[in-house]
């Protein structure tokens, strides 16, 4: 029996892991809950699941869902130090780590220094502090599997071969909804415009992400902790089929990609089960007859900017990523509000990259620091 922590159970990744979890309700029992304010779904979870510990992190809706669960023996904590808790709880085997944002570094954290095995799904953990999560990884002999469906294709693409003989990794990018799309368009589009998808089902930041390309530029830092490389090693192919979740080069000219229909209880299911592979009962399978081809593009780096920003923080290293990532937060989080516009994103991302002084090494506090201070950076500029 696998026993599993869900941070972030009521989100897109969270709610699929509970589907798989249904699936294996033998074999996989989930023992605690982390949400941040949606306590209709939590509950509807806890009764179904029964964990032994839950937590909201709004303080509020946590006394809301204590009077509502009061007929069930279910503990509710509250805050950072309940998020903790239940990334830390003696009873779990695993942590699936996909809560959205900065909140997730110091869990998953104290989740590998109490010897969890950890499902990572939450990007800002390894952009903003790979540098502190990858050694302890090695030091507490832990497993770290990603969740993302590029570096989960990486890694399957990598069983059995030695990372010294990777050449590069060619990762691929939907190009979202905006693929083809200039500037002058851009300027206009909306937060609706931007929600629509036309491969993955995801969360509103993560999609708004993909429309502006700036989860790839995520993504190319983490895959240069998780497989050591540097930023020059990891090339972005736009493929917008989604069929190629990503591929590795070696050293001798042998490409290997790992493929399948864009289906993210896929990775999850992986990483929840690895190293066995378990049957998946999925609408359709991949049928290469009907696919016919598939075809590759190189990103618009122009076009969508904020994937050349992120490359560049990653170079640039340090806290640069932390300004880049708190940056988009904010951007992201006004322009679902109807705030700010769609090209003010990485308008705003090159602003607090333009502004900032580097911190070497920078830890935990330092990180959370430096987010605040590039939200209140940002803050002052709209303002003006």
């Amino acid at each position: 029996m696998k026993n599993i922590a869900v941070l972030g159970s009521t989100g897109s990744i969270g709610v699929q892991t509970l589907e798989i979890a249904r699936e294996y309700a033998n074999e996989i029992k989930i023992t605690a809950l982390v949400a941040h304010s949606n306590i209709e779904l939590l509950e509807q979870q806890i009764r179904e699941f029964m964990p032994r510990l839950v937590c909201v992190y709004d303080e509020s809706r946590a006394k809301l869902l204590r009077d509502n669960i009061k007929d069930l023996p279910v503990r509710v904590m509250t805050g950072m130090d309940g998020i903790i808790a239940c990334a830390t709880a003696e009873y779990a085997d695993m942590v699936v780590a996909a809560v959205v944002g900065m909140i997730g570094i110091l869990p998953t954290i104290e989740a590998i220094k109490a010897g969890k095995n950890i499902a990572l799904a939450n990007k800002e953990t390894l952009v903003t502090a790979g540098h502190i999560i990858m050694p302890l990884v090695k030091e507490k002999n832990v497993d770290l599997l990603p969740v993302d469906s590029e570096h989960s294709a990486i890694f399957q693409a990598l069983n059995g071969e030695n990372n010294k003989s990777i050449y590069k990794i060619l990762l691929t990018a939907s190009g979202g909804p905006f693929r083809g799309m200039k500037k002058s368009y851009l300027e206009s589009v909306t937060a609706e415009d931007a929600l629509k998808h036309p491969n993955w089902r995801m969360g509103p930041k993560i999609t708004v992400d993909s429309a502006t390309m700036i989860n790839k530029a995520l993504e190319v830092m983490e895959a240069a902790w998780l497989f050591n490389l540097s930023i020059d090693q990891i090339q972005v192919l736009v493929h917008h089929q989604s069929i190629i979740h990503s591929m590795v080069e070696y050293v001798d000219g042998s490409i290997i990609a790992q493929l399948g229909l864009p289906d993210m209880r896929l990775p999850i299911q992986y990483a929840l089960f690895y190293p066995e592979r378990r049957y998946m009962k999925l609408g359709e399978r991949a049928d290469f007859i009907r696919i016919k081809e598939l075809t590759f593009e190189e990103p618009d780096m122009d076009t969508f900017y904020g994937l050349r920003l992120g490359i560049e923080a990653g170079k640039l290293g340090g806290s640069m990523p932390t300004v880049f990532n708190a940056a988009n937060e904010w951007a992201v989080a006004r322009f679902l509000e109807g705030k700010i516009g769609f090209m003010d994103i990485p308008r705003l991302i090159e602003e607090a990259m333009r502004s900032h002084k580097i911190i070497q090494n920078p830890s935990p506090d330092e990180i959370l620091n430096t987010e605040k201070q590039t939200y209140d950076f940002i803050e002052e500029i709209v303002k003006s």
